[in-house]
């Protein structure tokens, strides 16, 4: 039985991410944990550096011995000694009245606390003149400075980018807990439906919603498994027992509202889905539904374009991203000035509009995309407005929120 056949956008994101928990996690290897998200908070092993280390090419001092130098007023320092990246640390000790030669990453000989640059250097047989100071750390990476032992290294549910790659690497994490990636299966449907590649027959179009669909999930790393199926009731019911034999949840588009050739709601009702709600009260993506297999989400999606990429974005896209462990798995947000007044048509819905954000020395700016084709409007847009419920204007050189596409 249906939770809700109407209801509002924000109660319909509620219960999608209110019904869908994160896949169990698995541990791979740090090389192969790029985009992968974290199931638990990971803690770093070791300190990074593990010693005080030399940031510049230079000498190694005790911060008393410069006090006061300058170009005026030189100091000369008895070399100690030399260090490079690499060499055991504890090896070097520096007394009062002397320096030791440091390159960049060498540990910091005992006794010194600070590094001045070998611009301000200038050798003199076994001594070398300092024209600068360097008050206590001037040029010093601190041990555990870039990560300290024990500290959380990367939360869970986050997305595991290049650069925290890196920053896990150098606490010392080699293997990972991360939530294992959702294979989604994307169901097409419609007599009037041709997969991409194939002859085009007079009145039928390619599958592009499909196409659309598979690369949104493979930009997140997400497999997927793709099929068409015309308007049968007992193909598509076949089509739907198959495909989530095989994966974690199902997208299905067109034959979503209530036509005579509209399945796609009766045929789930048919399997025993627990419908949770289809009507929303948003547009484009009106009926959009979703509901429960068994255990796994479904997602009914519209044919026409506009309603079904939105229904992806602002109701499955989240579903799926809590899927696959995001702790956030709503849209990124910047603030942008509205570029022109936008104007919605119902105030009692909320309302999403699409359009470019580009960067400007006087902030963000927002505009609408005024091409004739949806489709092009759709491959053109890089952002999306909201306009809630209650709501029906933005004026321009207004700020708005602005969900940034991925």
């Amino acid at each position: 039985m249906a939770i809700s056949d109407d209801i509002g956008f924000g109660e319909a994101l509620s219960l999608v991410t209110d019904h869908i928990a994160p896949l169990a996690e698995e541990v791979v290897p740090l090389a192969e944990a790029r985009d992968r998200v974290t199931a638990r908070a990971i803690i770093a092993a070791v300190d990074s550096p593990s010693v005080d280390a030399a940031l510049k090419d230079g000498y190694a001092v005790r911060s008393a011995d410069v006090a006061g130098a300058g170009a005026d007023h030189p100091v000369r320092l008895a070399l100690g000694g030399s260090a490079a990246a690499g060499d055991k640390p504890g090896t070097l000790r520096i007394a009062s009245g002397t320096a030791a030669r440091v390159l960049t990453g060498a540990p910091l000989p005992d006794g010194a606390d600070a590094v001045v640059s070998e611009e301000f250097a200038l050798p003199d047989d076994q001594a070398v003149v300092l024209c600068r100071d360097a008050e206590a750390g001037r040029n010093v990476l601190a041990r555990g400075s870039d990560v300290t032992r024990g500290q959380v290294a990367a939360p869970e549910g986050v997305r595991l980018t290049p650069g925290r790659i890196g920053l896990l690497a150098a606490a010392g994490c080699h293997r990972l807990h991360v939530v294992r990636r959702p294979v989604v299966a994307v169901l097409a449907t419609g007599d009037e439906v041709v997969a991409p590649g194939a002859p085009l027959p007079a009145g039928k179009l390619y599958a592009s919603n499909m196409a659309a669909l598979d690369a949104w999930c493979r930009r997140f790393g997400w497999p997927t498994r793709l099929q068409i199926v015309g308007d049968d009731p007992g193909a598509l019911r076949a089509a739907v027992l198959a495909l989530m034999s095989e994966a974690d949840v199902l997208l299905t588009s067109g034959g979503a509202w209530r036509g005579d050739r509209d399945w796609m709601v009766r045929i789930l009702e048919g399997l025993g889905w627990r419908q949770v709600f289809h009507r929303v009260r948003m547009g484009p993506g009106k009926a959009t539904g979703f509901g429960l297999l068994g255990d796994k989400p479904v997602f009914v999606l519209p044919g026409g374009p506009p309603s079904n990429w939105m229904g992806f974005l602002q109701l499955a896209l989240p579903g799926l991203r809590r899927l696959a462990g995001w702790a956030n798995p709503t849209l990124d947000l910047a603030a942008a000035r509205s570029a022109r007044t936008v104007t919605g048509r119902d105030p009692t819905w909320t309302q999403f509009v699409t359009g470019v954000i580009d960067g400007r020395r006087d902030g963000a700016r927002f505009d609408t995309l005024r091409h004739l084709s949806r489709l092009h409007d759709l491959a053109a847009a890089n952002a999306v407005i909201c306009l809630p419920e209650g709501r029906s204007r933005i004026a321009a050189g207004e700020w708005v929120t602005v969900q940034l596409l991925p």
